[in-house]
């Protein structure tokens, strides 16, 4: 498949992307990421292995693009839960006793 990666055409295959990643240990993730093998990669160190670009010349959403059209799995930014309401020492006891809590 053609992908236009920084303004750089790239030939890339599902097999070439599975054949550069082997051996690359993971870094840790904390953005968006792709699943390679049985592997989570983060989309950066990817397009980086891929292209041998720096990876500052490069967005995480041109990479995400190429590697959902080969068909591996990508995810975004994990969404943030919402906050949990706290109760007081009190009102927790209370409830754990049985008893109605007050919204």
């Amino acid at each position: 498949m053609r992908c236009v990666i920084a303004r750089f055409p790239f030939d890339l295959t599902r097999s070439g992307v599975l054949e550069a990643m082997n051996g690359i240990k993971p870094e840790q993730v904390s953005g968006e990421s792709v699943i390679i093998g049985r592997r989570t990669y983060p989309v950066k160190q990817v397009g980086q292995v891929v292209t041998r670009q720096d990876r500052r010349d490069f967005s995480a959403g041109e990479v995400l693009r190429a590697m959902a059209q080969l068909g591996f799995t990508c995810r975004d930014l994990p969404q943030a839960s919402a906050p949990s309401r706290v109760l007081d020492p009190l009102t927790r006891a209370s409830a754990m006793l049985g008893g109605s809590v007050a919204a």
